[in-house]
């Protein structure tokens, strides 16, 4: 199938952002790259993107969430001992409401409905607790029983799930997070499992559910200013924020008279989509051909390197989410190797995240003190100690300050002089 596309001039002219980027604050990414159109990945963007008011990046994240999904966990990369599937978790996150992001979801859902009509059975919005998340692939359960005469026995209470793969499309993740946040919600957890295993199990007396070879995939929608509200530096750090690539997107288009996305488009694209789920049945361990490795090695380190603050926290799992988009488009090809355009496309889709998400979270540490501190010493200058213990009101303790001013230094983001004044130093602290 071959689509002759250009994509659409941007709605918003860059001189709308020269303010934020004066301000400080990071600007909106870069259009993706062409690799990231690679296969028939790009062909999906293609056949839907002229009919659509959902953005370009928006429309491809939903495509590879969904069908990274649908083909399931037999198609695999190893990185050390564990195994990674084209399992992704993605956050669509808008400037406002109105980023047009739902609407990338639904000509998808129509393509992977064609491509394999049990799939829609697999979808589902609603994460609310971590219980939730395992029934939708619960494993059979069975309960010890006695009999009349006083012998046991094992009874079947219910059957479980056979298909064990499950796509939630969460359209207000911010409510799954506030949710998550909660004391004793086990939600948080058991997502961070999912992304990294298909075994999951609660320890709670009222639901011992497990699941075992669970395939599970998110697709969350938010605004930046909701995102930025619910998800605290405790999720952060725990690990949440950088199992999902983040995906900025903004309405692509003006379509007032838009009628969808034509169903002989979606109808090839879900033919060409059949042949790779029949493929992706067979289990396939996937390395990479020696200029793949080649490749990999070249971009590894820089991958690799620790960033600090929100972004940083957001983006440690590069090497695991590009080895896993890799993957994904090798699949799509139906290739038994990773190849360097396999490899340059997950690049591609991994800049676009990471740079989305550096939109989102900018230089921020996560704390709100260490916060409130460097927006100060952005707006004055520079402040002294007693000055930013005024600051607060003096209702900040001095071991909150310590760690504050403490981690602005680590992460290079404000430096310190002490002054000599003949008496006691005065301690001077100036934005970086």
């Amino acid at each position: 199938m071959s689509l002759s596309w250009t994509p659409p001039a941007p709605l918003h002219e860059p001189g709308a952002f020269i303010t934020q980027v004066m301000n400080g604050e990071p600007s909106w990414p870069a259009p993706l790259a062409p690799e990231a159109m690679h296969g028939l990945a790009g062909q999906a963007v293609a056949g839907i993107a002229p009919h659509s008011e959902a953005d370009i990046a928006a429309i491809l994240a939903h495509y590879l969430a969904g069908v990274g999904c649908m083909i399931g966990p037999h198609v695999y990369a190893m990185a050390g001992d564990a195994e990674h599937p084209a399992r992704l978790n993605v956050g669509i996150v808008g400037e406002t409401s109105k980023g047009r992001k739902g609407s990338a979801m639904r000509p998808v859902e129509r393509v992977l409905a064609g491509a394999d009509a049990d799939f829609p059975a697999r979808i589902a919005e609603g994460l609310s607790s971590g219980e939730g998340l395992i029934w939708q692939v619960r494993d059979p359960i069975e309960r010890l029983e006695r009999n009349r005469d006083g012998t046991t026995e094992m009874v079947m209470v219910d059957a479980g799930i056979a298909d064990k793969r499950a796509l939630f499309v969460e359209s207000e993740l911010a409510g799954t997070l506030r949710v998550a946040a909660r004391e004793g919600n086990t939600l948080s957890p058991l997502i961070r499992r999912a992304w990294d295993s298909g075994t999951l199990r609660t320890l709670t007396k009222t639901s011992p559910a497990t699941a075992t070879g669970a395939h599970i995939a998110i697709i969350g929608h938010v605004s930046r200013d909701e995102l930025l509200r619910y998800l605290d530096r405790t999720e952060l750090a725990s690990g949440l924020a950088n199992r999902f690539l983040w995906i900025a997107a903004r309405r692509s288009q003006l379509l007032p008279d838009g009628e969808g996305v034509p169903g002989g488009v979606l109808a090839d694209l879900a033919a060409e989509l059949r042949a790779v789920r029949v493929w992706a049945a067979t289990p396939r361990h996937i390395a990479r051909d020696p200029a793949a490795a080649t490749l990999w090695r070249e971009v590894y380190a820089e991958l690799s390197d620790g960033r600090p603050g929100l972004f940083g926290a957001t983006v440690n799992r590069a090497e695991a989410q590009v080895l896993r988009l890799s993957v994904l488009y090798a699949a799509l090809d139906r290739s038994p190797v990773v190849n360097v355009e396999h490899l340059a496309a997950a690049l591609a889709v991994w800049s676009y995240a990471e740079q989305s998400a550096r939109w989102i979270f900018g230089d921020a540490i996560g704390d709100p003190t260490a916060d409130a501190i460097r927006a100060a010493l952005r707006r004055s200058g520079e402040l002294t100690r007693t000055e930013l213990i005024d600051l607060f009101g003096r209702h900040v303790n001095r071991g909150s300050m310590d760690r504050a001013l403490g981690a602005l230094l680590t992460a290079g983001l404000a430096t310190r002089t002490m002054q000599e004044t003949g008496g006691r130093p005065r301690e001077v602290w100036r934005a970086a």
